[in-house]
């Protein structure tokens, strides 16, 4: 069968949940199990996989859901907690000391906040934990989940103490060190772990001109889409407040990604950049001098509100002091840190501690395990909701409120995650080298479609290499996992085009992160904790746009540094 039908059949499941959920309005309650079924289909009659393999592969992607639900759980436990234990009103009430205004208050906790978890813990963690800050900060709930989904795009690549990088390109080992052993133009790297460092300088520089655009255009879009007046002005008012947060991560997240490696520059830049812009905003350095807000409650959009509404004019009081209210996210921040860096001994020991679930259904390819220690949503989430009923001397009728409310919110993230991973492991499976599982021995069904894309390309590939790395995303729920699926096909695209090397992995390691805007995963966990399950569909429509605008300018930088800049560099 010909690549470009394979392509197509293996787009069908993604046709079919887009359609159902940003055309027809359907949650993902409903439509991943559609789409599932259509991914299973076509596994078994046009892959001809063994129904049995197939069946194996959406448990595998079951028990990965479990691990994801786990971390959801985890960020609406620690909400429920402060909100009963009234260190979120807390938190209110000291934010509107430093801004009242939702277009500071976006990019401190939603680009700022969150770029900083995004380094330390990654898996989506960030805008499970930023949205349901913002909304109750008085953000309507989508706005809430879209702009913490669009800003978990620049931090990504370097996610998780640099996991993306250093794990998501081991399928590269090889190929590098054939390439230092052979030499040849445009091989400037000496080990794997060179190549890497590269990897990470160059990610920076296409990442650029979006950590600059990027909080510009968000606050632009959600006066437009969520303001009284429906105009970009508003946001866009805001421009200078945006320059002065984006330097303040850049200045150290460009250092730290060129001198020292890929592990921090996330981290780093989200942490000093926080600091920084804290303290310019006490003190109204940049700050708008008109305040906006999203209006009166009655004229919002129907869809702007799940079954979580914010506060109306409401007086926020400080129940204790804000170093209190404040302490669980300052326990999350350090717990992640002390438990990712490998050099402090934790990290291993806490990754260790799983429950394995080793050839499933009697297939000895699909294995899966539940790191039951290492999920952010139990150490440091729930071990932090936990701490937090003693700091914040919680009583007992409050704390049972606060986790049955948690237990409340699981049902429907729980049927959408099950299919929608389940999906995942069966793209993932699907190009098996086994001959007995995979028969016409054809390439997995992503891969196929990359295949597709590249035989359109040709030279203009730079423009696309991005966009495969956000497709990785989309479908997998992760840039570390889009980077082991397309990092060898970004080789050898770079080989067969003569492209540096360096900067298409760097394409893929870049589109990765940004495709963590539309990841159907990432949705629908943000959809749980801001109480919008159902409107996966209504995020997407909206998260689409800021995706493209990200490809194409990325697009355009890897171009430029692969046909313009980059031959003059060797």
């Amino acid at each position: 069968m010909s690549i470009g039908l394979l392509a197509l059949i293996a787009f069908i499941p993604i046709a079919l949940a887009l359609v159902l959920m940003v055309g027809m309005r359907w949650p993902a309650t409903k439509a991943m199990p559609l789409a599932w079924a259509a991914c299973a289909l076509g596994g078994i009659l046009i892959w001809q996989l063994p129904a049995g393999y197939v069946a194996a592969l959406s448990l595998q992607g079951v028990v990965t859901a479990i691990s994801i639900l786990i971390i959801v759980f985890g960020a609406i436990l620690i909400l429920h907690t402060l909100k009963y234990s009234g260190g979120m009103e807390t938190i209110q009430c000291g934010f509107q000391n430093i801004s009242a205004d939702p277009r500071v208050q976006a990019i401190i906790i939603g680009y700022l906040f969150a770029a900083f978890i995004e380094g330390a813990a990654g898996f989506g963690t960030p805008a499970a934990l930023a949205a349901p800050l913002l909304l109750a900060l008085g953000f309507p709930p989508l706005a809430a989940a879209v702009v913490c989904l669009v800003f978990n795009s620049f931090p990504v690549t370097f996610g998780a103490v640099g996991t993306p990088v250093i794990l998501g390109l081991k399928f590269l080992r090889g190929l590098v060190e054939q390439a230092v052993a052979t030499g040849g133009a445009g091989v400037n790297f000496d080990s794997m772990e060179a190549f890497n460092h590269l990897i990470g300088q160059w990610s920076t520089i296409m990442h650029l001109p979006m950590i600059i655009i990027l909080p510009i255009f968000m606050l632009g879009f959600i006066s437009r889409f969520f303001g009284p007046e429906r105009s970009w002005m508003p946001g866009f008012r805001a421009w200078k407040f945006c320059v002065f947060a984006a330097v303040a991560f850049i200045v150290p997240y460009l250092f730290f990604a060129w001198f020292v490696g890929p592990e921090f520059p996330s981290l780093i830049g989200g942490l000093i950049g926080l600091g920084v812009v804290v303290w310019g905003a006490r003190r109204g350095i940049a700050v708008p001098k008109d305040t906006w807000s999203f209006g009166p409650q009655s004229k919002w959009e129907e869809d702007w509100v799940g079954t979580v509404r914010p506060e109306e004019d409401c007086k926020f009081e400080a129940h204790m002091s804000q170093f209190r209210a404040w302490m669980p996210y300052v326990l999350i921040g350090i717990i992640l840190v002390i438990t990712r860096i490998p050099e402090l001994g934790l990290k291993g020991f806490l990754a260790a501690q799983k429950i394995p679930f080793n050839n499933i259904l009697g297939y000895e390819s699909v294995n899966a395990a539940i790191a039951y220690l290492y999920l952010p949503g139990t150490i440091p989430f729930i071990l932090v909701a936990l701490l937090t009923v003693g700091i914040h001397g919680m009583k007992g009728g409050n704390v049972s409120r606060a986790w049955s409310d948690s237990f409340k919110k699981m049902k429907n993230p729980t049927i959408a995650l099950f299919f929608a991973v389940a999906l995942v492991s069966i793209f993932r499976g699907s190009g098996i080298g086994d001959a007995a599982l995979n028969p016409n021995s054809y390439p997995s069904m992503p891969l196929a479609m990359a295949d597709f894309v590249a035989s359109i390309a040709g030279q203009a590939w730079p423009i696309f290499a991005g966009f495969v790395g956000g497709l990785g995303s989309f479908i997998t729920g992760s840039n570390t996992v889009s980077d082991l699926l397309f990092a060898e096909f970004q080789w050898g695209m770079a080989s067969q085009l003569d492209l540096p090397h360096q900067v298409i992995v760097a394409a893929q390691a870049v589109g990765g992160a940004f495709g963590n805007m539309i990841c159907i995963h990432n949705i629908v966990a943000v959809c749980a904790v801001v109480g919008l399950s159902g409107q996966e569909g209504a995020i997407i429509r909206k998260t689409f746009w800021p995706f493209l605008l990200y490809g194409l300018v990325v697009g355009l930088m890897v171009t430029l540094m692969s046909y313009v800049f980059m031959p003059n560099l060797f």
